[in-house]
């Protein structure tokens, strides 16, 4: 009787056991498939890379196992259910049936569901990876009847669940981590604000930039640098001023100020006779960010805006000469025979020289500037000076400055601007 008792008991406590261990394993499997699968890849990767010491050892333990969600979703729920089924077969043998089920549903919802969940919620990251490894074990265990319904998944579904936020909705997560919305954030508003505007940059075109060709100071190329004319420059506090001829739409190159400096005014100088240097000509539809690449590159930190309107056969032709290498003679580097073609702008093409019609339309390209140009200057000679409003009429006169402007979101003032408020 007394062997009979103790096995009777030893039975009872070890069914105690696994019950115990079967309420704790789908509280687990619940907790892990709440705190996994909550956590996306992009997420993990950030922390990984930016995160604290801990949290970033901590992601970089989970990341592997959240790769592949499905076959991870699937073997969490596999292992879930066959607890909780499982679960009530024991309680079975030691309650009445009614009682199985109140105890399994009170047991499974109090320490299978709620409490899990709310520690994962909270303490995901810490306990997802220190269970790794045991997530792991339970993925090949569970691989013959996870696997088929993962790819199953993966193919109705599709494979990649991590979506990355779009422009509007980076913006807008980027104010909210803004100290100035009150949740806590560490960005300041100049933060905040420059980096929106670079997100923004990219819609923005040379025209949204632009000084409209109306309120340009530019200087007719036939004028004299008498004192007037000086005094004028001066007051405008420009580093460099455009260059038209004829008519201000009709903008062919800019003067650097300091190649005023020996200058004299009483020489009255003609504005043709000082260094006239090549501005590139873009049109009003580029993106200001090629706008701020092509300005790195140093051959101008200025540039006309054009209107463009050219018929498509006529577009084809000077786009193919754009591809051209083309150069302008600073430095006499033409042979004899080669200089004696009088152009409006004395230009050469390594391959052949061409012609002057070639000539007129090498200098303009409205959309992009030649990787391989050197600082050029224009050589004027006597002739009719050109007229690139036959290409594009200038309608506005982008800067460096306008860029970073843009950039900046902010109006960038200097010594001679005139502003309220400083």
């Amino acid at each position: 009787m007394a062997v009979e008792y103790r096995c009777c008991e030893t039975g009872f406590f070890i069914r105690i056991a696994i019950i115990t261990l079967l309420v704790l394993f789908a509280g687990l499997m619940s907790g892990l498939t709440l705190g996994l699968m909550s956590m996306s890849q992009v997420e993990l990767e950030v922390l990984v890379k930016s995160g604290t010491p801990s949290d970033s050892k901590h992601a970089a333990k989970i990341l592997p196992v959240v790769k592949r969600q499905h076959l991870l979703l699937c073997t969490l729920l596999i292992c879930n259910a066959a607890a909780m089924e499982t679960l009530p077969i024991f309680l079975d043998s030691l309650v009445t049936a009614w009682g199985a089920i109140i105890l399994s549903v009170t047991l499974i919802l109090m320490f299978g569901e709620i409490l899990p969940q709310a520690v994962c919620t909270r303490y995901g990251l810490a306990i997802g990876a220190a269970m790794a490894p045991v997530v792991q074990i339970l993925v090949w265990i569970c691989f013959p009847v996870a696997y088929p319904i993962s790819k199953l998944l993966d193919h109705l579904l599709g494979k990649d669940h991590d979506a990355l936020f779009r422009r509007a909705e980076l913006k807008t997560l980027v104010d909210l981590h803004g100290n100035e919305a009150g949740k806590g954030g560490e960005l300041t508003h100049d933060e905040t604000t420059i980096i929106a505007g670079a997100l923004e940059l990219t819609k923005k075109t040379a025209r949204d930039a632009m000084t409209p060709i109306s309120e340009t100071f530019a200087i007719d190329i036939n004028a004299k640098l008498d004192r007037d004319l000086m005094m004028l420059i001066l007051e405008k506090g420009h580093s460099r001023v455009p260059v038209y001829y004829e008519q201000l739409t009709n903008i062919i190159g800019i003067i650097l100020v300091k190649n005023f400096l020996t200058i004299h005014p009483a020489d009255e100088m003609p504005v043709r006779n000082v260094t006239i240097r090549k501005i590139p000509r873009i049109s009003e539809t580029m993106p200001l960010y090629d706008i701020l690449n092509e300005f790195q590159k140093g051959h101008s930190h200025m540039a006309v805006v054009v209107r463009e309107h050219r018929d498509a056969e006529q577009t084809t032709t000077e786009n193919s000469i754009a591809r051209d290498d083309v150069r302008v003679d600073i430095h006499d580097e033409m042979p004899p025979q080669e200089k004696s073609l009088k152009g409006k702008i004395t230009l050469k093409n390594r391959k052949s020289l061409p012609s002057e019609g070639d000539i007129n339309r090498g200098f303009s390209k409205s959309r992009k500037w030649s990787k391989d140009l050197d600082p050029e200057v224009l050589h004027i000679s006597d002739e009719p000076l050109p007229n690139f409003t036959k290409e594009g009429e200038a309608i506005g006169i982008i800067t460096l400055e306008d860029v970073i402007e843009e950039l900046l979101q902010e109006e960038i003032y200097d010594e001679t601007d005139n502003h309220e408020g400083s």
